[in-house]
């Protein structure tokens, strides 16, 4: 059974939050017979550990929804059941520790029966979480179980063995087994030499072996080798490829080109000429780096998480409100080639870099400032240059220390001006794995005609300037605003002070919550000159109450036009002006 037909696979919408929810549990078998697990047990182990300390950190849907470890050596170990990755770096770096433990030394025969039965262990395993998981979701009426059940496991057996004849045994092995909750099976191997060897050359895990693929069909499930090289960067690629999305079921993507009219060599339609066909490309999306904001708030603004304005670019510092925060501190590390930068590993928003005109510099200083940068975008232009920058923590400051996260950069000189734009690049914790298609050869003729064809037909631009392009904001923000806007907010605003203002009342006339009249005692006559006072009180009173009442909302139609009284000016007395001229009093009254 392949695995676009095994049961369970439903099509999801692409480009959602929930397309994680797909991404399948994870098994490691891990290979470590001496003598080879002595040369590559650290290399795997480090690289293990960082992986696992960055798939448990991050925010957001889950990428690894479950992982299981297992070590063979003499005998197959289950070093870590089935757990959840997410804020689970305790446990997880426990197994880690475990495998670091295993001994190196010695010399053992290759037993491939062993890591045929750690995969069906794995898968029992698997089968046990799943129906134990379906149990407690039935009774306690949640759905986490039948998700649970409704995926499969992939399982990836990292060796040091020659990965072919490995793939051949374990073929053979689970040739009669059930497979059906086995959604891919992957043979890792770690070679020690730089390059593939000479007999995995084709090997790579989008183009499977010739002469394997009958024997893969016949077994029924997905198979794959990756060779790679003994290094901590090269075995954290392959364990990284688990954060990508892996719904195959849809793809993400349509892009549509201009129609093209078909020429066709038959008889003419008898409804008239062939009408232009469109062109739809189906793409899928892959990422190319994992997005700072997924880490935790303490690490994501120390990594440039957002670029949208030059207070994000600040040092981050606890201080008083009023506080100026120092200037951000950037040291050249190295110059790059324009042509050997790639935009995949470009993000975030850029900025633009000038030299300063701030006021309380020299003006000696200012100008020395502007030629030298002049010089530096002049230079960089000359040679095709690119600047790659490293933020410097403050000095005397808490990150100052060796477990300070750093932030990279790329500067890019502008083509005709002195300015210089700033992008954030992406460091190789943060990279994920990307598989580039060999673009070598060309095209066959005919679609290479009719993508032509459909790109003449645009509008071309020798200079491209967005101020010609327009996305109907204004209107559906004012939509938006309309909409969550009340019909009447006076009017209600009116009946809530009404009916507050009457409750008031009513408590204050003697009525009882249990709405019975209360019995007022007999008004005590005032002294003598109390009551002037008294009704200037209740005058202030009422005019208050009057007050909190807002007016009613004018009816439909144009308000009726007032008249404004005249005004008039009243000449100043003599003993007010003392003494003034008769301009002043013409300047009053121009006034």
């Amino acid at each position: 059974m392949s695995v676009r037909n095994r049961p369970g696979s439903s099509p999801m919408p692409a480009c959602q939050p929930s397309a994680f929810s797909r991404q399948p549990p994870r098994v490691l078998i891990v290979d470590t017979s001496p003598p080879w697990w002595s040369e590559t047990g650290a290399i795997l182990c480090e690289a293990l550990d960082n992986f696992l300390t960055l798939a448990s950190s991050l925010e957001g849907p889950s990428r690894l929804p479950l992982l299981s470890v297992y070590a063979v050596n003499l005998q197959q170990e289950c070093l870590l059941p089935f757990v959840q990755v997410k804020g689970n770096l305790v446990r997880l770096r426990l197994c880690v520790d475990e495998l670091r433990s295993l001994p190196g030394e010695g010399c053992v025969r290759p037993r491939g029966f062993l890591l045929r039965r750690a995969v069906l262990d794995s898968l029992q395993q698997y089968r046990q979480y799943s129906s134990h998981h379906v149990h407690a979701g039935s009774g306690g009426g949640s759905g986490s179980g039948s998700k649970a059940s409704g995926t499969s496991v992939e399982v990836t057996v990292i060796t040091s063995q020659p990965g072919r004849a490995l793939m051949r045994e374990l073929e053979a092995g689970l040739k009669d087994s059930e497979l059906g909750s086995l959604r891919r099976l992957l043979v890792v191997q770690i070679s020690p030499q730089q390059q593939p060897m000479a007999g995995e050359q084709g090997w790579t895990p989008d183009a499977p072996s010739p002469e394997d693929s009958e024997e893969g069909l016949m077994l029924g499930t997905e198979m794959d080798l990756q060779v790679v090289e003994s290094s901590v960067v090269a075995v954290e690629s392959v364990l990284k490829a688990w954060l990508h999305e892996q719904a195959g079921e849809r793809e993400h993507l349509h892009l549509l080109l201009p129609r093209v009219l078909q020429h066709a060599s038959g008889p003419p339609h008898a409804d008239g000429p062939r009408k232009p066909s469109p062109i739809c490309l189906k793409c899928d999306m892959q990422e190319r780096l994992l997005s700072p904001s997924l880490l935790p708030s303490a690490s994501a603004p120390h990594l440039a998480t957002k670029t949208e304005s030059v207070r994000d670019f600040q040092p981050h510092g606890k201080g008083p409100a009023n506080h100026r925060p120092p200037p951000q501190t950037l040291r050249v590390v190295k110059t790059l080639h324009a042509d050997g930068v790639c935009e995949s590993v470009l993000y975030g928003l850029p900025l633009i870099i000038r030299p300063t005109i701030c006021w309380q510099l020299d003006w000696d200083e200012i100008e020395t400032n502007q030629q030298l940068f002049h010089a530096l975008c002049h230079t960089l232009r000359e040679h095709e240059w690119f600047l790659l920058v490293r933020t410097e923590p403050a000095v005397g400051s808490a990150l100052a220390s060796a477990a300070s996260v750093s932030t990279y950069y790329v500067l890019q000189p502008s083509p005709s001006l002195s300015l210089l734009l700033l992008k954030p690049v992406v460091t190789q914790e943060l990279l994920l794995p990307c598989s580039m298609p060999d673009s070598n050869q060309d095209p066959p003729l005919s679609a290479l005609i009719t993508v032509e064809n459909s790109l003449q037909s645009l509008e071309e631009d020798p200079v491209f300037n967005p101020l010609c392009l327009g996305t109907n904001l204004y209107p559906h923000l004012r939509m938006r605003s309309l909409a969550s806007r009340p019909a009447h907010p006076y009017r209600r605003q009116a009946q809530a002070q009404t009916q507050t203002l009457t409750h008031s009342r009513g408590h204050g006339a003697g009525v009882s919550p249990g709405g019975q009249s209360q019995c007022r005692e007999p008004p005590v006559r005032p002294p003598e000159g109390s009551m002037a006072r008294q009704s200037h009180g209740r005058q202030s009173q009422q005019a208050r109450a009057r007050a909190t009442v807002a007016p009613l909302p004018p009816p439909s139609g144009p308000p009726a036009k007032s008249s404004r009284p005249p005004l008039t000016f009243s000449k100043p007395s003599s003993s007010s002006c003392l003494g003034e001229s008769d301009d002043d009093d013409d300047l009053i009254m121009m006034l």
